[in-house]
């Protein structure tokens, strides 16, 4: 979660369960009060599943203490005391803040030293608000619930360490969780879920089948994949390009890294060197200098780029690992002359990109720093844009209906005026219209989704696609931005019909997001449960006993099945059958053979299927058929 304030307008789009978990914070607050008066506090704001509060506390909060802080919670909503809103002055409240009084129950000799640097932060223009709940009275913009009452039920679910405001430089404070909600049932469903989502976890099936690991030797946030996790990659590649063939895309092909001139004409830098892997220092020498031409990377500490010095004659040039795809295919675009009859180009490529997550944020497949991105890039003219934008929607939808997502959300995201220049490229009308356009088409298109202030992509709109999966866990897998800025950036132009130089819009879209986060999802989505077309192994046949012509019979399937390019595996070790059977259940296979003297004498064999149990014996060829018809259709 981002440590940014919250500006007033992001406030006002508060849900009415963000509202009842805002409110539940300053109950957890004022029970911490009851209990350790001198407790400090920083920011208690609600978030996705629940709310939190930093505190400052000598006391080392652990959730043994959950039981005693949940007590004084409950008395509090019991009171039922109203939440009032206080309009104060700038002094007034710093005044409040030098005694103590601001997220307190009363006057302490310790100022609130967090609420008073939140105050010294405020917007100049912007009212300052202070919430009151019994004798708790807190620095505050809201909004809230009516009275504590209101809250419904709640639960403290755990405790962290976070840095003040998120930066490691600041005071390392007890971050404490928990959640709310309107009914004890609705808060029953989510720990239903919650256990639910252990089982599934992607990290604790995805070592158990095999499918991804990770190594210190090469490093945090690089996954690599086994070959029962390539099966999932290729196929879910081969999804892509058929479908975006369909659709009118070409590939393309770009490396893995480019001259830092490159990330500055595209704007990522400064915008998203945070983000970045540091700079590669590639220092050439001149043919003549030292004989053969020497090239050499060299520490970037102190370099300047790009100079060049006398004494040496060494051009030192700073090369990046690719941390995002649209700039190289700019260059693409640019490379040939485009007419508005070329338009819309579609350039796609599944690219891998390299991006410097903090170790803290790293998480299994979710948050990594080498990634497969299913990207494209839309070229197109404004009026084109609408068509496109539907398009790239409606592939969305197709395969959210594939996979058996039957819940999303797009999250449309905009700019804030306020930081132009800053956080967004600063070019307001552009802004203005862009988002207009967006909005517009989704409104259109009546597709379900949300406006959020403040978290666009640095150069245009951006819609980030969440989804939930069978459990109910929210997942962010895709992305679809808007582009006004690179285009220009780049000098892209293409001929009107008049023949007039203009420059084209530009769409990235990435409908399956990242090869690591997507199958991330999938493997909790199904529980590892593959469908017959994504199973890394989609049979395997289970020889009863060991007698050479069941043997022979088994392997004639196994090369029948393999020759149509079906993943099938056969075990014919001498274990009894019940223990083969056990080992490809827990492997997941979706499809199992079981074959004995009496199938082979039948011309048949006897069908077990993951989590359907036993569906007796099939012939020969029927079930062939039903297996290549099943994986050419892809069913779920």
């Amino acid at each position: 979660m981002s440590d940014e304030r919250k500006t007033p307008e992001m406030r006002a789009t508060m849900t009415d369960i963000e509202r009842l978990r805002h409110s539940c914070a300053h109950v957890l607050a004022t029970a911490i009060l009851k209990i350790w008066p001198e407790a400090q506090f920083a920011a208690g704001p609600p978030v996705e599943n629940g709310f939190y509060y930093d505190v400052d506390l000598p006391h080392r909060i652990s959730p043994e203490d959950f039981e005693k802080i949940e007590a004084e919670m409950k008395k509090e909503i019991k009171a039922n005391h109203s939440f009032e809103r206080m309009e104060v002055s700038r002094n007034e409240a710093l005044d409040l803040g030098k005694k103590g009084r601001l997220a307190a129950l009363t006057d302490r000799d310790q100022p609130s030293k967090f609420k008073i640097d939140i105050i010294e932060n405020i917007p100049e223009d912007e009212t300052i608000s202070l919430y009151r709940n019994g004798d708790f009275i807190d620095l505050c913009a809201g909004p809230h619930v009516m009275r504590t009452g209101n809250i419904g039920t709640f639960k403290l679910t755990s405790v962290a360490s976070a840095y003040y405001k998120g930066d490691e430089k600041n005071p390392q404070l007890q971050r404490v969780y928990g959640t709310a909600f309107k009914t004890k049932k609705e808060l029953d469903d989510y720990f239903t879920m919650l256990e639910e989502a252990k089982k599934r976890d992607h990290r604790k099936l995805g070592r158990e089948l095999d499918i991804f690991v990770f190594d210190d030797d090469v490093g945090p946030g690089l996954p690599m994949f086994l070959p029962r996790g390539a099966v999932i990659v290729e196929e879910l590649e081969k999804l892509a390009k058929e479908t975006e063939f369909a659709a009118g895309y070409q590939r393309v092909r770009t490396p893995h890294i480019a001259r830092e001139m490159l990330y500055k004409k595209s704007g990522h830098l400064p915008y998203y060197a945070e983000s970045m892997f540091p700079p590669m220092v590639l220092e050439d020498r001149p043919p003549g200098l030292f004989g053969d031409r020497a090239s050499r990377l060299v520490d970037t500490a102190g370099e300047t780029p790009a100079s060049r010095t006398a004494e040496t004659a060494v051009l030192r040039d700073r090369y990046y690992l690719k941390a995002m795809n649209c700039p190289h295919h700019h260059k693409l675009f640019a490379a040939v002359p485009r007419s508005y009859r070329d338009l819309p180009l579609r350039l796609a490529e599944y690219g891998t990109c390299y991006r410097y997550e903090k170790s803290g944020e790293l998480f299994g497949l979710m948050r990594v720093r080498s990634l497969q991105m299913n990207d494209a890039h839309l070229y197109m003219t404004p009026e084109q844009f609408e068509a496109e934008f539907n398009a790239v929607n409606e592939m969305y939808l197709n395969y959210f209906k594939l996979f058996g997502i039957e819940k999303y959300l797009m999250r449309f995201s905009t700019h804030d005026p306020s930081k132009l220049g800053q956080k967004f490229v600063d070019e307001p009308e552009l802004w203005k219209q862009t988002e207009e356009m967006t909005r517009n088409v989704l409104k259109n298109s009546g597709l379900n989704y949300e406006e959020v202030p403040n978290e666009a992509a640095f150069y245009g709109p951006k819609i980030d696609v969440q989804v939930w999966s069978v459990i109910g866990r929210e997942f962010t897998i895709a992305t679809n931005q808007v582009d006004f800025a690179q285009p220009r950036n780049f000098d892209l132009r293409y001929k009107d019909k008049d023949n007039i130089d203009k420059i084209p819009i530009c769409i990235h879209r990435a409908p399956l997001g990242t090869h690591e986060r997507f199958i991330g999802f999938l493997i909790e989505h199904y529980a590892g449960n593959f469908p017959l077309w994504l199973s890394p192994e989609q049979v395997r046949i289970l020889t009863i006993g060991d007698d050479a012509k069941v043997v022979d019979y088994s392997m004639s399937i196994l090369q029948g099945l393999r020759g149509h390019q079906v993943r099938a595996e056969i075990d014919k070790t001498s274990d009894q059958i019940n223990g083969k059977i056990q080992r490809a259940e827990q492997m997941k296979v979706h499809t199992m053979f079981v074959i004995g003297k009496r199938d082979m004498d039948a011309g048949a064999v006897s069908v077990r299927v993951h989590g359907k149990g036993n569906l007796g014996p099939k012939p020969r060829a029927e079930i062939l058929s039903e297996i290549l018809l099943s994986i050419k259709e892809r069913r779920g």
